[in-house]
């Protein structure tokens, strides 16, 4: 009886050894395995070595292309009679910005006429220089220098429809501000009635084509040796705060401005749906190496539960493992792998919580 009694109890204890073993490794359930509709919707990506990147933030401003915005300028002075145009407006190449009554065109009004008449007098002086001269009752030299004055005459008037051009004249006195190029305007400092002085320095509109931005990001002096030509930037804004505005480093000024002890990175910004507006402020990240590798997975990849870290090792349908990780840093969508992955290993990217559960819980 003693005996059964032993033999008992030994039996329990190796059930329940047999049911710790089982406890303390979750990994194993050789009951599971991916259905086709699964196995069909499930990705994977493998794990490779590549530099560990490190993010830095700055403030920065969106400004426009320097290279694709002008300044406009009124080339006489004289009454607003109407302005066409508003701030924030798009124009065309072209287009009737402003009008404006000017006593400077009544002057080159002026000159214009009396540059035709000029011509004329001196056309008609050749003509009689020229029977003269067929009546032998001149000298040729008196017909070379009616001549002169003709070609005086004429390049004078050329010159004065030269201006005509240039300040685009039209009749009555009125001078015409038109768009030098296509674009937005984003500033404005004009008004219909406003007396503008002909010696006056500062312009009234400026023009600015924003399909390509600039962002501009000023650099704490501690960070300036690790913005190099080239780095990958995001940026985003205030007003799309889940937007993304993909870029790179493309000119760094190597200049500290004095007020704010920073020097500005600038990254050049397609945007084709004009959603970046100048002055807007921005944050800015920068992606820069830090030298050494380190094994690699997409962010998606890393399932946490219980403050631990875990990704699920795909090798074929029915053979899944989850593998505990030390994550080094996380960097948008890379997440850098200290211990606990090998290179080309393969990590599910996607329905990995589904089957992380299936296997564990």
């Amino acid at each position: 009886m003693k005996y059964k009694l032993i033999i008992g109890i030994a039996l329990v204890s190796l059930s329940i050894a047999s049911c710790k073993k089982e406890v303390e490794n979750p990994d194993t359930n050789t009951s599971f395995a991916l259905s086709d509709s699964m196995l069909k919707n499930t990705t994977t990506a493998e794990a490779q070595t590549q530099p560990v990147k490190n993010v830095l933030s700055f403030y920065g401003k969106i400004t426009a292309d320097n290279n694709k915005m002008i300044d406009v300028y009124p080339l006489v002075g004289g009454n607003v009679i109407k302005v066409n145009v508003e701030l924030g407006d798009y124009v065309h190449k072209g287009q009737v910005l402003a009008t404006i009554k000017s006593t400077d065109i009544a002057d080159f009004e002026k000159q214009s006429i009396d540059a035709k008449n000029d011509l004329l007098v001196a056309k008609n002086q050749m003509k009689v220089a020229q029977e003269l001269f067929d009546g032998k009752l001149n000298s040729e030299s008196d017909v070379l220098q009616a001549k002169s004055e003709v070609n005086k005459a004429q390049s004078q008037l050329s010159k004065i429809q030269e201006t005509y051009k240039i300040y685009n004249i039209k009749a009555g006195s009125i001078y015409e501000v038109t768009a030098p190029i296509s674009g937005f305007i984003i500033q404005k400092s004009i008004n219909q009635d406003m007396l503008l002085r002909n010696d006056r320095s500062e312009n009234i509109f400026d023009i600015a084509e924003i399909s390509e931005v600039w962002a501009l990001a000023n650099i704490n002096e501690i960070d300036i040796n690790k913005v190099k030509l080239g780095i990958d930037a995001d940026v985003t804004t205030l007003s799309y705060p889940d937007k993304v505005f993909k870029g790179k480093v493309d000119k760094i000024f190597n200049v500290i401005d004095p007020e704010t002890k920073a020097m500005q990175a600038r990254i050049k910004l397609q945007n084709p749906e004009y959603m970046l507006k100048p002055d807007m402020n921005a944050n800015i990240k920068l992606s820069y190496n830090e030298g050494e590798s380190m094994i690699s997975v997409p962010s998606k990849a890393i399932v946490f539960d219980k403050s631990k870290n875990f990704v699920m090792i795909f090798k074929d349908r029915n053979n899944i493992e989850t593998r505990q990780v030390e994550v080094y840093r996380v960097v948008g969508d890379i997440t850098y792998i200290s211990s606990g992955l090998k290179e080309n290993e393969k990590v599910i990217t996607n329905n990995q919580l589904f089957i992380y559960r299936a296997l564990n819980e």
